[in-house]
This record gives structure tokens, C-alpha cells and sequence, in this order.
């Protein structure tokens, strides 16, 4: 099918390039010249594991391009998703819905026959109603169409994997027209034994925002127990493997550490709460969420002042910039907190990570930090070791290398990666997180 993706951001180039994958003819259309420019060359704004060698194998097939000229796009597509960022406005914690509804309205613009006009992005529920009232305005009811609510479930850093081999697909519509063609887009999917959830949209677009607000309370959940490991003299990876055996709570999302970050979590648990307030329904534990995973986050800050007392003219290597490995996403991303924390108690700050540095330059200036070539570099007359990122070229350090170049022995494991035994044989102050 012909099909076109407004948005070559996360979601709609790496959605993009899979529908291509699967054999459809996608067009990704953006109002962005520049990233369109760039992606013409074969150049990804975005890291994402295997992204650039499926991008370009689908371009040299026929089967991916990309333009500038989304009118156009619109016009020539029987299936047109919407694939553009909703953040969140920071002062009302809403999902910001205006780039959403400018997509919308190109798209009512453009109709030219009937299409089918598909919410990828995550938005509230309500959103398909919204957005068929606006292409009823803007399209003046020339031409049959259907909105369809199709939330994304990919993981950044394993996105493509994700989507080829989904634990579920979900479409929320409300025409059997639109049924039909959503199932034949997602038939190489089917065919691999993947669910396809069929719902209404209200349904569809909730799903997400519960999945997600669900996953956010199991991180925080087992981070509050760490916190108690710690005063209670239990152990939080015993505890998190004892509990996660059990069928009906199981082992992922188990891993404690110094919360959550991304594009995702953060926003979507807030615009869950925010969109409950306007339906007078409140989400307590969601919000509880939502603050202890911001107080999680400043922990490492917390140990490093037990064990210093006065930060000021210490000298603290940072390994991991990114939210999460195999991104260089740092939206959100507890080091964004920590390092500015730790500028602001008087701190020399070193940092390294094995993709993300230009995007947290971007933020962080060379002026404000020094970032190293690498992560042992990093440590150079540290006094302290601070991993907010759990790569695993960090789980490989040698305790010799770190010694030989630190000033004093001190790690802050924000992350776990690390065996207390292992670090205080080697003559280490470790301080993990509930163990």
C-alpha cells in the first residue's frame, strides 16, 4: 500500500522504514528541509541500532523516500500516519497537541478521495474525535475518510525489533472500511503469529498511556523498596529476583536504580494525570509516580555529599549521558539533573558516553564540562565515579585502570552494574542503589 508518515522523528522514521520493510511504498514527509535534506543523503538525525542500514537497503529498493512536500505526499497516499511529537507543555503537564492538529489540518486540506488518517503518535484519548471534527472542517466533507488511533510500542535502542516482532499491534477504528485496510497493512505481522488488538480509538489511545504509566509505577516500585534495602540491610537484586519469579508480577522492569527518563515515561504519566483531572478522575498513584521518580533521580547527589560532606572543587567523573544504553536520546535523562547538581554545588564535572555527547553538548556546552574521548579518560583525578547509564562497555571496567587513574577510590553505581564485593576488595567506597 502507499502509505505516508508525516514526522521523520523517532516514531515516524523508524516506523517508516519497517513499513517499507514489510513491503509497502512509504513516502516520510516533514516540514524539517534540513532533516529531509540530510536523510536524501542517507545521514539519521536520530542513533537507533540497525536504523541506517534499513533506511538506506529500502531506499536502493524503491520502496522509502523521502520529501519535503507533504501536501503532495498526502495527495498520493491511500494511508497517511501522523507520527509527530506531542511533548509536554510544561506549564499545564498536558500533551502539547498543536503540531498533532497542524497535521491534521493539512491532511483535511488534501483529501482528495478516501484515506484514512492514522494517530501513530501518542496522544489523549479524545484526540481521534478531535481530529475528525477538524478534517470535517478543514476538508468541507468532500470526501469519506476514517481516523484511526494506532499507538507506537517501541523501545528506543531495540525500535526496529520492537515493531518487526511486536507483543502486540493495536488499532482503535470505528468503520469496518477502516478495519479491513488496517489489518491488511499489518498482515506480514499477523502472519508471523503477532496479536493484533482491534478496539475503539478511546480505547486505543488509552491503552498507551496505561501501559506506559503501568511500567513507570513498577520502576518506581522496586526504587522504593531499594531505598528501604538500604536502611534495612536487605539486598533489592535478591528481593527483585524473589518477587519477579512470581507469574503474575515477573521479572522486567525489576531493576532498580535512579529512575526513568526518555520522551515517554516522563510525559506520558503526566499527561495521564492531567487528562484524569479533566475528566474529574484522579490518578493518585500515578502521581506519587511522578514524584518519587524526580527525587530518584538526585540520589547519586545524595552519596556523594554522605561520603564528602563539601562538594566544592571535587572533581566527578559521569559515565552515561544517555536515558537509557543504545540511545543517544538524553530527554529527561537523570544525568541532565545530576550535572547540573553538581555544577551548581561548585563541581568539576568529566563525562563520557559512547553516543550521546553531541546531544548533551547541545545542552551542556564544552564551557561547563569536560567530555573525554572515553571512559577511562573520563576518570583522570576523579575523586568520585558516578554511572548514570548502564552501557555495557561500563560492566567490562577493569578496578586496576579505574585506580590508576582516579585520585580517590569512590563509585557511585546509579545504575547496579557493579558487585559491592567486588568493589571493596579492590579498595573501593561503593555505593549502590538497595544493596
Amino acid at each position: 500500500m502507499k502509505l505516508t508518515f508525516i514526522g521523520t522523528g523517532y516514531v515516524g522514521l523508524v516506523t517508516g522504514a519497517c513499513m517499507a520493510e514489510l513491503g509497502h511504498t512509504v513516502v516520510c514527509a516533514d516540514t524539517d528541509k534540513q532533516k529531509i535534506a540530510k536523510l536524501k543523503k542517507g545521514k539519521m538525525p536520530i542513533y537507533e541500532f540497525g536504523l541506517e542500514e534499513l533506511v538506506k537497503k529500502n531506499v536502493k529498493e524503491g520502496r522509502l523516500s523521502f520529501t519535503g512536500l507533504v501536501d503532495q505526499a498526502i495527495l498520493e497516499s491511500e494511508v497517511v500516519f501522523n507520527a509527530v511529537g506531542t511533548p509536554e507543555d510544561k506549564k499545564t503537564g498536558k500533551a502539547d497537541m498543536q503540531y498533532v492538529y497542524r497535521a491534521t489540518e493539512m491532511f483535511g486540506k488534501n483529501l482528495n478521495g478516501y484515506k484514512i488518517f492514522v494517530n501513530k503518535s501518542t496522544v489523549p484519548v479524545g484526540t481521534a474525535d478531535a481530529c475528525r471534527d477538524i478534517i470535517l472542517h478543514t476538508s468541507r466533507g468532500k470526501c469519506e475518510f476514517d481516523v484511526v488511533s494506532n499507538p507506537e510500542f517501541l523501545r528506543e535502542g531495540a525500535a526496529i525489533k520492537d515493531f518487526l516482532n511486536p507483543d502486540r499491534v493495536v488499532v482503535g477504528v470505528s468503520s469496518d472500511r477502516a478495519k479491513t485496510i488496517m489489518s491488511k497493512i499489518y498482515r506480514p505481522i499477523v502472519r508471523a503469529g503477532r496479536p493484533v488488538v482491534i478496539t475503539d480509538a478511546r480505547s486505543a489511545e488509552l491503552i498507551k498511556y496505561a501501559a506506559n504509566a503501568f511500567l513507570a509505577t513498577k520502576i518506581t516500585f522496586i526504587n522504593e523498596i531499594a531505598n528501604f534495602c538500604e536502611k534495612a540491610g536487605a539486598n533489592v537484586k535478591e528481593v527483585a529476583r524473589g518477587i519477579g519469579l512470581d507469574g503474575r508480577i515477573g521479572s522486567r522492569f525489576l531493576y532498580a536504580g535512579i529512575g526513568y527518563g526518555g520522551s515517554c515515561f516522563p510525559k506520558d504519566v503526566q499527561a495521564l494525570i492531567q487528562t484524569g483531572k479533566e475528566y474529574g478522575s484522579a490518578f493518585c498513584i500515578a502521581e506519587t509516580v511522578d514524584k518519587v521518580n524526580d527525587a530518584q533521580k538526585l540520589r547519586p547527589i545524595k552519596f556523594l555529599k554522605q561520603h564528602f560532606k563539601n562538594l566544592k572543587g571535587k572533581t566527578i567523573a559521569v559515565w552515561g549521558l544517555s536515558f537509557k544504553p543504545r540511545t543517544d536520546d538524553v530527554r529527561e535523562a537523570p544525568a541532565l539533573y545530576i550535572v547540573e547538581a553538581l555544577l551548581a554545588a561548585g563541581v568539576k564535572v568529566r563525562v563520557f558516553d559512547p553516543v550521546a555527547m553531541k546531544s548533551f553538548k547541545a545542552l551542556f556546552p564544552d564551557k561547563h564540562l569536560k567530555y573525554a574521548e572515553n571512559m577511562y579518560e573520563a576518570v583522570r583525578g576523579a575523586d568520585a565515579l558516578l554511572i548514570t547509564t548502564e552501557w555495557d562497555e561500563f560492566r567490562t571496567a577493569e578496578y586496576p585502570e579505574l585506580a590508576a587513574r582516579m585520585r580517590e577510590r569512590v563509585i557511585i553505581d546509579g545504575r547496579n552494574i557493579f558487585e559491592r564485593r567486588e568493589a571493596e576488595a579492590e579498595g573501593f567506597v561503593y555505593f549502590g542503589i538497595g544493596v
